[in-house]
């Protein structure tokens, strides 16, 4: 009985230890890295943008119709689009048909959105799933990133904070 009680105690600072050290690693601003060069598709109807034209920072949003959890963001980003801030998005692995159904159902946040219909840019992106949110500096650097939907801590910890270093970057 002891030993089952030692092994729960540990097997408890375990967990909370690795949740912590997950957090924080999330949490921890990463240093600044390049645009990479991305291959995107127009999405016809929409929109298209070059990144090396975009002034000022910018939000980068890469998403999917298929994806729950983008639905579950669309929200915040359409606040966002309300707010002035510029969004730019990257459907990933999509078809056209259903983006344009997608945004055309829910709204469309994005100042210019296309396809990455192979997933070649958000490799290079370092996109692991969707949605990924990449704030860029008006410099072309990438200041932040966001795995998951962004809630109101995010924007307030992250999100902001990255768009208003990377208005003084110029």
């Amino acid at each position: 009985m002891m030993q089952a009680a030692r092994l729960l105690a540990l097997l408890g600072i375990i967990t909370l230890t690795t949740v912590l050290g997950l957090r924080w690693y999330q949490d921890r601003p990463a240093p600044p890295e390049p645009l990479p060069t991305l291959t995107l598709a127009v999405l016809e109807g929409r929109a298209a943008f070059d990144p090396a034209a975009i002034e000022g920072p910018y939000l980068l949003n890469v998403w999917g119709s298929w994806c729950p959890y983008c639905q579950i963001e669309h929200p915040v980003l359409m606040a966002l689009q309300a707010e002035g801030i510029a969004i730019y998005g990257i459907a990933f692995r999509d078809t056209a048909a259903a983006a344009n159904a997608s945004l055309d159902t829910h709204g469309d946040p994005y100042a210019g959105v296309m396809l990455d219909v192979d997933g070649l840019s958000a490799r290079a992106l370092g996109v692991a799933g969707t949605p990924e949110t990449l704030v860029v500096g008006a410099d072309g650097q990438i200041l932040t990133r966001w795995s998951g939907p962004i809630s109101a801590t995010v924007l307030r910890n992250r999100i902001y904070p990255a768009l208003e270093r990377g208005a003084l970057r110029e």
